[in-house]
């Protein structure tokens, strides 16, 4: 990867920005990415809110987060092609006013079933927002300066996901769940402006149609089933015992299936909707490689601390945003480091020390009780967020260094997909291992304890709680209560 500034292609940012100010594109495509990636985070805060409000059960409500995904994860790697018939900038404009329009469809739904398409329709109009962004600031700047403009994308990117539970649960306790979706209305208006006002398509882009060859419809039949199944077997694995239900055991195959037969179309057609062959550039195949498992750990981490704090702890959505927020801070400092940095020092020692530090931070988070205090994971929650910078930033303009602007776009769907399926797989993991963890160490803490001990401590709560109840009802809330501690130091 190292070797990516030596056989960087020549410089055609002037062909992409065309007399704009990098900067103003940077800012442009960073709120169409911000909004994207914000939303969903706030979606998952405001889930228990949304199927209370739609007369829903918390396992229906969560179908509102997986089809979005499901439906985002389908547009990813196909944006780049959808971009050179329609034109790019004609294309992301499109894709900013479907989400927006959506986002106000979902905030307004009466039904469950209502929600649910709206949310289909948002996640098809958000899932090219991440790649066309990335695609347009890597072109728009010259290679040297690459590694400032992806530090302003990584701040959508890093930043969205840890700033979405404090401002969800903000909108959610202080208004309403339907205002965590009309938050988005303002900012894609002001997206939709200054995408028109400052973003142009290259030379390339313009051209591109006349070269395109007929519709890859067997590539994007695979291609919805393999992303389809994995998004769904993902989410709702754990609640159905993962492959002790049938029908996970036919979506796997289905999957398995539908992958082989998009990778062999992808590779062998000549007009392939996603065209794999990017990933013969080796720092590129690396960085996809790093990228999948920096999505793994950042998601699954930002998925448990929450959780921690909501469950465990007792704080509200929005007392347990502001504890983790300091993630946020800690990358909004690092970035103008780390764009500074990327043009001076070998990548290949900055991932090493981002990939360190949040190593590092991640192990402490393993050795943390029910005693802390809001302030006890301050510091190392602001670390990772530091920390963090350091490791999408350099994977990114190592990835896209030696590749020409003409393969950046397709390049820039697959790159993001593997973030997004790393993320997917590592929420599942956490979750999994969280609930099977939990039951496990239940069964070793009554095993553990002499027999004697629970019903001294049944009679024991009893007695505490005598005086609310009255000695003839206290029995079944001191059980409560004893088994609430026991879940709690199950869980840890």
């Amino acid at each position: 990867m190292a070797a990516a500034a030596a056989t960087a292609p020549p410089d055609q940012s002037g062909l992409a920005a065309q007399g704009v100010n990098p900067w103003l594109i940077a800012a442009s495509v960073m709120l169409a990415t911000f909004m994207e990636v914000l939303d969903t985070a706030i979606a998952s805060v405001a889930l228990p809110y949304i199927a209370g409000s739609l007369s829903a059960t918390n396992d229906e409500a969560t179908w509102v987060l997986t089809s979005y995904l499901v439906a985002n994860a389908i547009i990813l790697p196909a944006s780049n092609w959808f971009s050179l018939r329609f034109g790019r900038k004609r294309f992301l404009m499109t894709c900013v006013f479907i989400f927006t329009v959506s986002s106000f469809a979902c905030g307004a739904a009466p039904t469950l079933a209502f929600m649910l398409l709206a949310r289909v329709i948002q996640g098809a109009g958000g899932g090219a927002l991440q790649p066309l962004s990335q695609a347009i600031l890597l072109e728009s700047f010259p290679p040297a300066k690459r590694g400032a403009a992806m530090a302003v994308f990584a701040f959508g990117v890093v930043v969205a996901p840890v700033l979405g539970p404090t401002l969800g649960g903000w909108l959610t306790d202080t208004y309403s769940w339907r205002y965590a979706f009309y938050i988005n209305i303002p900012v894609g208006l002001l997206a939709l402006y200054m995408i028109n006002r400052f973003i142009h398509d290259p030379p390339y882009i313009k051209n591109a149609r006349k070269k395109l060859g007929p519709f890859d419809n067997i590539g994007l039949a695979t291609l919805i089933i393999w992303t389809g199944c994995l998004q769904v077997v993902l989410d709702k694995g754990q609640e159905v015992d993962w492959f002790g239900a049938v029908w996970v055991r036919w979506a796997v195959l289905a999957m398995l299936v539908a992958f082989v037969a998009f990778v062999w179309r992808s590779w062998r057609c000549k007009f392939a909707l996603v065209d794999l062959k990017v990933l013969k550039d080796r720092n590129f195949l690396l960085g996809s490689i790093l990228i999948f498992l920096f999505g793994i750990g950042i998601y699954s981490t930002i998925t448990v601390l929450p959780l921690f704090y909501q469950e465990l702890v007792g704080y509200t959505a929005f007392t347990a945003g502001l504890v983790v927020a300091p993630r946020g801070l800690g990358a909004i400092c690092g970035m103008p480091v780390i764009g500074y940095l990327s043009s001076k020092v070998d990548p290949r020692y900055l991932l090493t020390f981002g990939f360190v530090i949040f190593g590092l931070t991640t192990l402490y988070f393993g050795s943390i009780t029910l005693d802390v205090s809001p302030t006890t994971l301050f510091l190392p929650i602001l670390i990772t967020g530091f920390g963090l910078s350091f490791v999408f930033v350099p994977i990114s303009t190592a990835a896209y260094g030696t590749l020409k602007n003409e393969q950046i776009g397709n390049a820039s769907g697959v790159f993001n997909l593997m973030r997004n399926i790393g993320g997917s797989i590592g929420i599942s993991i956490a979750t999994t291992l969280l609930t099977r963890r939990s039951a496990s160490h239940q069964n070793e803490i009554l095993n553990s304890s002499p027999g004697r001990t629970t019903p001294a401590a049944v009679q024991a709560a009893q007695h505490a709680l005598n005086g609310y109840y009255g000695h003839a009802n206290s029995l079944a809330p001191a059980q409560a209560t004893l088994y609430r501690q026991l879940v709690q130091q199950a869980s840890l």
